[in-house]
């Protein structure tokens, strides 16, 4: 078994973060497997050197030990270069010009985690009015044809564990890539999404199971379809309820959740934490949310 933590160095971890990176680790050692950490930092606009030396200080102070050398996806451009284009030439991909506020004003477009599901709009152009708007250096991204990329693989499987780990085999769920619509597979602003990134580099770096939020549940269809494209393997899915702050929201870096870096300036002991997490008993304004 192999187990991964992937965090992004946009800020500093959370105690939501330091409980999955614990249930990751502890899930790898128990079966004698290895976990490994892997940094995510292909976004330019927000990851930072300094938060990458924070994760990796955070990890640590909490007891988290990971096997083998950090990877960092800054560091695989050309892998994910590959991968598109082989989609490429496979004609699943087509360049998509659309801003951000075209998309939001497309009529009745209804929201998933990554935001508002593209209708399609730069799929209808031409061959030709798409090397024009090439050409003059039009930003664009790059979307996948989801029907004709379904076409291709057929129907798809892929296999979840209960929450938590442990607790009981796996059932295989009918992969649904198409309700996601034409992703972005390599945006404007970053060399690769988090759908082809995270997939590729999972099946890179060996990983047997993959154990994250629920919130990711849908990205897991998207994923199979990659997998299944690029003649990758499937790990198996174990996806977590998300810890909420007293407001009922789930943690998040943007929006101010407990820290690590802050119970640690606070003089928490970090081992009491550790157990504490691993029994499912959260600082004081923390609450699982539902799976």
């Amino acid at each position: 078994m192999v187990t991964r933590f992937a965090p992004s160095p946009t800020g500093r971890l959370h105690v939501g973060h330091g409980w999955s990176a614990l249930m990751a680790m502890d899930m790898a050692r128990a079966a004698g497997g290895a976990f490994r950490l892997r940094i995510e930092d292909i976004d330019c606009t927000r990851s930072r050197p300094e938060h990458v030396a924070g994760i990796v200080e955070d990890l640590r102070w909490l007891g988290v030990a990971w096997d083998g050398e950090v990877i960092f996806q800054s560091e695989r451009l050309d892998r994910y270069e590959a991968a598109l284009r082989r989609l490429r030439e496979m004609r699943l991909l087509y360049p998509c010009f659309c801003s951000r506020a075209d998309i939001l004003a497309s009529a009745g477009a209804p929201h998933e985690p990554e935001g508002t599901i593209y209708p399609g709009t730069c799929r209808a152009l031409s061959d030709a009015e798409r090397a024009r708007r090439m050409a003059a250096g039009d930003p664009h991204a790059w979307r996948i044809d989801m029907a004709g990329a379904v076409s291709r693989t057929g129907s798809l499987h892929w296999t979840a564990l209960p929450f938590p780990p442990g607790a009981g085999p796996g059932a295989a769920i009918a992969a649904d890539p198409l309700a996601a619509g034409d992703v972005v597979l390599a945006r404007k602003d970053a060399p690769a999404s988090y759908h082809l990134s995270c997939t590729l580099d999972d099946a890179a770096m060996g990983v047997t199971h993959v154990l994250r939020g629920h919130d990711l549940f849908a990205a897991t269809h998207v994923h199979r379809l990659l997998q299944a494209l690029l003649d990758l393997p499937a790990p198996v899915y174990l996806h977590h309820p998300l810890l909420l702050g007293a407001d009922g929201r789930r943690l998040a870096k943007r929006s101010g959740s407990i820290a690590l870096a802050d119970l640690r300036a606070q003089g928490a002991d970090p081992a009491r934490l550790a157990a504490d997490l691993r029994a499912g008993r959260f600082p004081v304004g923390i609450s699982l949310g539902e799976a």
